[in-house]
């Protein structure tokens, strides 16, 4: 690793020209690990814990340093680790920047980075100049530039990261999937998706304050109510779009064969926080008069360059059950995940729907079939463990992950770019090409194989 640290280190001089050739770093193959994975972890919330959860359920990974400006969420990770019988870490948290401080050392191969929002490029930038395996949780970036700083990094420096969008290992998700490679749906033309979840109480602090509690955010909030909120207080568009959108671009082939090309977002009106604060608080409460700038439903509509096209909804400030609203429509038929139906010309009767199960359990994905008993109990009904395996498995090897820089800048431009077209009436908004037009050449990624990388 040292090797490596120093080659990324003497490369700065040359990094203006890997930019120019990308096709160098797709493909690049790097000397594995000899040893387990060193990994470290940025953020040991809720989140962090979760992860640092399934690390220790893998023999091939040491925990070997921890980072957290919050001294209680140190206390726990540190208790989780002893526990579970592994060596003390190395403690980073002195300050915001001290995560740079665990970059730096010699005892972290790789570093799992979740931590509010605003943090997440800005770290896995820092990772990546450090020859550091990064793995980004979701969101990976809020403006575009922010999604080329991924990009230019990675083509500089030739470290890897993963984006660790765990709803791309869902198992129904997994099995349509199987079902789109195999085309049982026949060509595909329209999906849909997005990110439909009552946020209320995640948004504000469930905590009771003196106006009656569940209504504050940013100082007095607790957990991601000391951040997240501002977001919807500031930014009108879709958030947080890759839970819905990431499936759908594996299904798609975007940035491998197919991506992106443009996108029209529109906002309703926000009255759904408000009437949260008034609900909980009364109308006497300070945060009654908060205009909120986001509006409860963003839709947005992406066209790709195959002629496939997206609709993706965010939908976080109104009261409703979780959904993510899948749908997946080929010449030949279409799953809904809302109503768990499935219709396939030929095999279904006529003008009725299937239901979902039997075609989900014929198509089960068989990398899930395989590791389905260790994946019990790993968190969100098994997907984080794929993810964990997905990404320590990659940077074992050294290799590209199933969901790269690329990926993850282009799902996340979603987020400013529906900003823009909704602050336009609606005026269609061009993705950017953060492949450089390699995607035209880039094969898709062979999801039936148990090893993860191109």
């Amino acid at each position: 690793m040292n090797s490596r640290r120093t080659f990324i280190k003497g490369s700065a001089l040359v990094g203006a020209g890997i930019s120019l050739a990308p096709h160098l770093v797709f493909s690049q193959k790097a000397k594995p690990l000899a040893h387990k994975l060193k990994l470290g972890f940025i953020g040991v919330g809720l989140r962090g814990v979760n992860h640092l959860n399934n690390a220790m359920r893998r023999k091939d990974t040491e925990i070997t340093a921890i980072c957290d400006i919050d001294s209680k969420r140190i206390d726990i990770a540190l208790d989780l680790i002893e526990k579970d019988g592994r060596k003390q870490p190395l403690v980073f948290g002195k300050h915001e920047e001290d995560y740079l401080n665990l970059l730096d050392s010699k005892d972290v191969d790789a570093v799992i980075i979740a931590t509010p929002w605003l943090w997440h490029t800005k770290m896995a930038v820092a990772a990546m100049q450090a020859g550091v395996y990064a793995g980004l949780e979701v969101s990976a970036s809020q403006t575009i530039e922010e999604c080329w700083d991924l990009v230019n990094t990675h083509e500089a420096t030739g470290t890897h990261m993963m984006f660790l969008e765990n709803v791309n290992f869902r198992r129904d998700v997994m099995a349509v999937l199987n079902m789109v490679k195999q085309q049982v749906f026949g060509e595909m033309i329209h999906y849909r998706c997005g990110y439909q979840h009552d946020l209320r109480e995640v948004k504000f602090n469930n905590g009771k304050q003196p106006y009656g509690g569940g209504v504050e955010f940013g100082a007095k909030g607790t957990s991601e109510a000391k951040w997240r909120t501002k977001h919807s207080v500031y930014r009108n568009g879709d958030t947080y779009p890759t839970h819905g959108v990431g499936p759908i671009a594996a299904m798609a082939n975007i940035n491998r064969g197919n991506r992106f090309v443009s996108m029209t977002a529109s906002a309703t009106k926000a009255v759904g926080l408000h009437n949260h604060i008034v609900a909980q608080g009364g109308a006497a409460h300070p945060n009654a008069k908060i205009k909120f700038k986001q509006g409860d439903v963003i839709t947005s509509t992406i066209v790709c360059a195959n002629g496939e096209t997206i609709i993706v909804t965010h939908d976080t400030n109104l009261p409703r059950p979780y959904s993510l609203g899948f749908r997946v429509q080929g010449a030949k038929g279409l799953w809904e995940k809302d109503g768990d139906r499935i219709y396939i010309e030929g095999k279904s009767e006529p003008h009725r729907w299937d239901a979902a199960q039997d075609w989900l359990t014929q198509y089960d994905h068989p990398v899930w079939k395989k590791y389905e008993a260790e994946a019990t109990g790993a968190g969100h009904g098994g997907m984080d463990y794929f993810v964990m395996k997905a990404f320590v498995e990659s940077a074992l090897a050294n290799i590209a992950p199933p969901i790269d820089a690329y990926d993850a800048a282009a799902w996340s431009a979603i987020t400013p770019l529906s900003e823009a077209s909704i602050a336009n009436n609606g005026e269609p908004q061009e993705f950017p090409d953060f492949t450089r037009g390699q995607w035209v050449a880039r094969t898709p990624y062979n999801w039936m194989k148990e090893e993860y990388g191109e």
